[in-house]
This record gives structure tokens, sequence and C-alpha cells, in this order.
């Protein structure tokens, strides 16, 4: 039961980060296509990992979030009425962009 909990606070904090990013005004994060992947909230809600991609050049977005993460957990508290808002950790996602080469890859063995 406790699996499933995390699962719907992992997921409401995917939703509401995705939707808190496009707010966040440093321009490092605003001007960069951001996802959010994922979320790994510890059980006791103390801290939360983030898992982001980036589309294309990550210029400066990882120091964007870090300086951006006061204002995104204060609106993260607002938006999920939690206890307790997690410290959260921003880690990139490089899952899409090697799976895109993989991809170019193949295609380029199968036109040879």
């Amino acid at each position: 039961m406790a699996g499933h909990r995390t699962d719907k606070v992992n997921n409401a904090v995917c939703l509401e980060l995705a939707a808190i990013l496009r707010e966040v005004k440093d321009p490092r994060v605003s001007g960069a296509f951001v996802s959010i992947v994922g979320a790994r909230v510890a059980p006791d809600m103390s801290e939360a990992k983030i898992l982001y991609s980036v589309l294309g050049k990550d210029e400066g977005v990882h120091k964007g979030l870090i300086s951006a993460t006061g204002f995104i957990r204060s609106e993260l508290a607002k938006r999920l009425n939690l206890r307790i808002t997690p410290r959260l950790t921003f880690v990139r996602d490089n899952s899409t962009e090697h799976a895109m080469h993989i991809s170019q890859i193949l295609k380029d063995i199968e036109e040879n």
C-alpha cells in the first residue's frame, strides 16, 4: 500500500513540476526545452530526486534549476498538499538523447 502512495506522489510531483518550470524566470531554464522525466520521492518525503532531460544544447540548465530551487519548492508546497515538501535534487537524464542517437545509428546502417 505504501508503494501505491509513493507512486501517486511521484506522479503528482512530475505533473506539478512540469507546470512550475514554465513559470521559472531564469533564462537558463525558460530558454531551454526542459522535460521532467520522473521523480523519485523518498518514502519519508524528506527528499526527491527529479530526473529531467533537455532537448538540444544544455546551456547551464542544471545551474538554472539549482538557482530556482527555492521558487520551485515553494510552488510545489502550495500546489501539493503535503505535510513535508521534499528537498529537490535535479539529475539530468540522457536516456531520450541516447535512444535518439541509437535510432539514428540504426537508420544509417539500414541505408547502407
